[in-house]
């Protein structure tokens, strides 16, 4: 265990993927987790499992983000579950992670697309940290996941990175804020990593190859690359550190 003991943390989106990987790291450094899951409830349980047989705490949260009262659901549900867990009240780690992506360039975009990539990725995003905030303890910290598609032009998928810059915008803002309670802000921003929510763009060899090459390490990213820079933001080692957008991309078109 590490430095995080006593802590309780919430990432959003922690089923699979990148969030996963976070899950596991803050749990593995003491934090009780809550894993925040929107559909995959199978995903979501070989999460708790992984933890859970590590000796690290952590319960599930279902609730799908960018519908009709997503943020209540989830927060009714968080502050029931940490009083079944006989933890004290409140929030000191809050981890921005979930999201949805879409491929269309600007004259292909909809508005159904460009709502439901918004909706979940900058509106649920405002409100889940809106109402975090009212939880969260003095000296808590906030780390959203952001994407290296923010300093790129990436015209394949732009309404998801207009969504992530806007990520981008309300860290800094959200930084200020809160500043005076001790709570420190950031935003991490990886490049191309190994998920299911980037598997198309890796169906053959040479187009895995491909994204490789964008990095000055020639590989993609993994999940634990990225988990490892928000574990540091979640603690005590990083509370000078705030308002920034931290590029998690392995140097990608440098």
């Amino acid at each position: 265990m590490g430095g995080l003991e006593g802590k309780t943390a919430l990432v959003t989106g922690a089923g699979r993927g990148i969030g996963r990987s976070i899950a596991l790291r803050l749990a593995r450094e003491g934090a009780l987790v809550a894993v925040h899951y929107g559909t995959n409830e199978a995903a979501a349980a070989e999460t708790l499992a992984t933890i859970r047989d590590g000796g690290g705490r952590a319960f599930g949260i279902r609730t799908e983000l960018g519908t009709t009262g997503d943020v209540e659901r989830l927060y009714a549900r968080f502050d029931a579950a940490v009083a079944e867990q006989g933890a004290a009240p409140g929030l000191d780690i809050l981890v921005g992670n979930a999201g949805v992506s879409g491929s269309a360039r600007i004259d292909e975009v909809t508005p159904a697309l460009f709502d439901r990539i918004f909706d979940v990725n900058v509106k649920a995003l405002l409100f889940v940290t809106q109402l975090g905030l009212r939880r969260m303890r003095e000296g808590g910290r906030v780390i959203n996941v952001s994407s290296a598609a923010t300093r790129i032009a990436y015209p394949e998928s732009v309404v998801y990175s207009m969504s992530k810059g806007a990520v981008n915008t309300f860290t800094l803002a959200l930084a200020k804020e809160v500043g005076h309670r001790g709570i420190t802000v950031n935003a991490i921003a990886p490049g191309f990593v190994e998920t299911d929510m980037n598997a198309a763009k890796r169906r053959t060899p040479e187009a895995a190859a491909k994204l490789a090459s964008w990095s000055v390490f020639d590989r993609l990213g993994d999940t634990r690359d990225v988990a490892d820079i928000v574990s540091f933001l979640a603690s005590d080692a990083s509370r000078w550190i705030t308002g920034q957008c931290i590029d998690a991309s392995g140097g990608s078109h440098l």
